[in-house]
């Protein structure tokens, strides 16, 4: 904007004087008088007054979300209503990436990108128990649905968006080799311990696990990811953080002052209240998924590649702009710490809650799910060795999801 909207253009004239139609400044007697305001002086204050707005709107958005979602909560939503609280679940996302973004800059990588994919998991995965509990027997597969999407939407399309977007904006797309393997080796390891090995255990009928080995798979999750964390944070945090052409770590956003610990905390609190509303609103409108869904004949399983969506924009979104900013490491922190914790997460919880859940608890992929499995695990690491990455990879990712949509779709 043009320096027209400055403090040359007050309501109030400077003291012992008056501005006139024709904005000529004359002496007047007594202080602070009114002044005839010019049609610049009502656009400047009327933009002033758009910025100002457009500068809350991430301390508001939360808020009214929140107030629909009690609104509309265990309502039956007619079809206009469910279209309102999608534009206000679109909201709250954007909302929530900006606040993560503010903490993030406050905390520095990768703690940053920690606290949007653990604070993102938990609502998930309260959503995914909330929605078995009410679903019964046909909601048995919801929690292995969601969380495998969740991987293949993580590992292959915000990775692969990420690497496009950066290696098309900048040539190469650069990482650190280190913190990304490690991540992914966690990824195929949990994956393959509780989504691919109940389809082959005989101690209970069906792709499940019989007590003793949920047990098992439940601790293993959580162990292997508080591993993770404690490796990403306190001893190898140099191995999450965005690196250049030459591998030498970037510095921390130094052309821009850090927020306060104040306004990092109004953050955090916003972030926590504007994705508790993203999945109520998710778990709102996923009555009229679920009926589209069977409307069009699609399989149940395409509910959970939903929700998945859903939940997942706000680090979809925070991955693309770190993208754009060349910082990889970042995006592929956002991307696969998502995966890690949805599977090191997810599977603790439902473990537990299916003490009480009406229906069983099948985990096991299908061999079809397995063959995509194994092979975004092998990209992944033809991916990651390199260092580095061309947009030929990203696009090969994404051929990967394309693939797993299609046969959620057409099985």
């Amino acid at each position: 904007m043009s320096s027209g909207c400055s403090a040359t253009s007050p309501t109030t004239a400077d003291e012992g004087t008056y501005r006139d139609e024709s904005g000529h400044i004359h002496p007047e007697h007594g202080a602070g008088a009114r002044v005839t305001a010019t049609p610049s002086g009502i656009l400047c204050r009327m933009i002033t007054k758009l910025r100002a707005g457009a500068a809350q709107w991430t301390v508001v958005v939360p808020v009214v979300s929140f107030v629909v979602l009690a609104l509309t909560w265990h309502e039956d939503l007619p079809g206009w209503v469910v279209g309102v609280v999608a534009c206000f679940l679109v909201a709250a996302v954007l909302s929530a990436v900006h606040h993560a973004e503010v903490i993030a800059h406050w905390s520095g990588e990768p703690f940053g990108s920690l606290v949007l994919a653990v604070a993102v998991t938990v609502i998930e995965v309260a959503l995914i128990v909330t929605l078995m509990a009410d679903g019964g027997a046909k909601s048995s597969t919801l929690a292995r649905d969601t969380v495998f999407a969740a991987v293949m939407i993580t590992c292959n399309g915000i990775l692969g968006l990420s690497i496009l977007v950066a290696a098309v904006k900048y040539r190469t797309a650069v990482f650190n080799a280190e913190g990304t393997g490690a991540a992914l080796a966690c990824i195929a390891a949990l994956a393959t311990l509780s989504l691919v090995l109940p389809t082959f255990t005989t101690s209970s009928p069906g792709p499940q696990f019989s007590t003793t080995q949920l047990t098992y798979a439940a601790t293993a999750s959580l162990v292997v990811y508080g591993m993770f964390v404690a490796t990403q944070t306190v001893r190898h945090r140099d191995y999450f953080l965005a690196v250049n052409t030459e591998g030498r770590v970037l510095d921390e956003e130094e052309h821009a002052t850090p927020p306060t610990l104040r306004a990092a905390g109004v953050s955090l609190l916003l972030l926590g209240v504007a994705l508790v509303s993203v999945v109520g609103l998710a778990k709102g409108v996923s009555p009229t998924i679920e009926k589209a869904v069977e409307d069009a004949g699609l399989p149940h399983a395409v509910v959970g590649v939903v929700i998945a969506m859903m939940v997942l924009l706000p680090e979809t979104i925070a991955a693309l702009r770190a993208a754009v900013r060349n910082r990889v490491q970042t995006s592929l922190n956002l991307a696969l710490g998502s995966a890690l914790a949805s599977i090191g997460l997810t599977i603790p919880a439902v473990a537990i809650a299916s003490s009480w859940l009406p229906g069983p608890l099948v985990l096991g992929l299908d061999p079809a799910h397995m063959v995509l499995l194994t092979l975004t695990v092998v990209l992944g690491i033809l991916t990651v060795i390199p260092r580095r990455a061309t947009p030929l990879q990203g696009a090969v990712h994404l051929a990967v999801l394309a693939g797993y949509v299609v046969l959620a779709v057409n099985p």
